[in-house]
């Protein structure tokens, strides 16, 4: 059972940079395809970003060229490092896992079997 963490949330300047990090645990990290998600409050969560094993990614439309996800399976460790952050951005961060790639429903909460615990991150004006 893979278990997933998430940390690097915090508060920022609008303008600024922050990197959020995702560890797996509890078992081999061998997910076809990660993503991360956010939620702000009263919405829906929302897709972000996603990727392959290492590559096959896809953004947001509205994070697209400001946020870059990569992952490092040595470290069973995914990333998304967030540019450019603005107060829209506010969210909680969640990291998933899915235990099989449908890289056509890659945007969706249900394509996803793992889900981390999330990760506030505050953009203030």
């Amino acid at each position: 059972q893979v278990q997933l963490v998430e940390s690097g949330g915090g508060l920022v300047q609008a303008g600024g940079s922050l990197r959020l990090s995702c560890a797996a645990s509890g078992g081999t990290f061998s997910s076809p395809m990660m993503g991360w998600f956010r939620q702000a409050p009263g919405q829906e969560r929302e897709f972000v970003a996603r990727i392959g094993w290492t590559t096959n990614k896809a953004y947001a439309d509205s994070v697209k060229g400001r946020f870059t996800i990569s992952r490092d399976n040595a470290k069973n460790t995914a990333y998304l490092q967030m540019n450019s952050l603005k107060p829209d951005d506010t969210a909680v961060y969640y990291c998933a896992a899915a235990a099989q790639a449908n890289w056509g429903a890659s945007t969706r909460v249900d394509a996803y079997n793992y889900w981390g615990q999330g990760t506030q991150v505050t953009v203030s004006s």
